[in-house]
């Protein structure tokens, strides 16, 4: 089985990550690793988030990596919550005050207007080189949550491909076979079985 270390903590992204990498590899956290830094996220975009995590990682432990960033853009906000989508309500990693605060701010939206992203940009480092991997889903903010699984903003996306449940209703395969995560791990995963 080979190993690749995947640059987080965040017990929900790593159980998903295993369960769309399947058996073929052992995805290592963060922890595993004995990095128990505050890896910097100041890039602009999610794109350069992934990218700074993972080259930290590189710099600082050696290892070959991959690191994701994801957002949430409402069209309504203009593309918020996007890059500080895990910060939004003001406290990092908080997903009620951030489903608080995004709710609060589209009480007035209408249904038609509620229309959001989600993005996922996983950055690749192996073998001294730098790969970038993107998936996007489509959907809804709903007006208030629905379901219980998930994380983040899971119970308030509905994505316009399912059947109208949000990503929280949904199993973990159900979610993963749609999800923009997903789909970025699907194109890092096709990429690693090419080697």
């Amino acid at each position: 089985m080979k190993k690749i270390v995947f640059a987080t903590n965040n017990a929900h992204k790593l159980d998903e990550l295993r369960q769309i990498m399947g058996d073929n590899w052992q995805v290592l956290s963060l922890a595993d690793i004995g990095c128990h830094d505050d890896i910097p996220e100041t890039a602009p975009t999610i794109e350069g988030n992934a990218r700074l995590k993972a080259e930290y990682v590189k710099q600082h432990y050696g290892y070959d990596c991959f690191s994701d960033d994801t957002g949430l853009e409402i069209d309504a906000l203009h593309g918020e919550p996007g890059v500080m989508s895990a910060r939004y309500g003001g406290v990092a990693h908080d997903s009620e005050r951030n489903i608080d605060k995004v709710l609060r701010l589209m009480a007035d939206v209408p249904i038609e207007q509620r229309t959001a992203h989600f993005r996922t940009a996983i950055c690749l480092i192996q073998d001294g080189e730098q790969q970038l991997f993107e998936g996007r889903v489509d959907g809804h903010i709903l007006t208030e949550r629905h379901g219980t699984g998930g994380f983040g903003y899971d119970s308030i996306f509905q994505p316009n491909e399912g059947d109208g449940r949000t990503f929280a209703q949904m199993s973990g395969d159900e979610k993963n076979a749609i999800s923009h995560r997903g789909r970025a791990v699907a194109a890092l995963v096709a990429h690693l079985h090419s080697l």
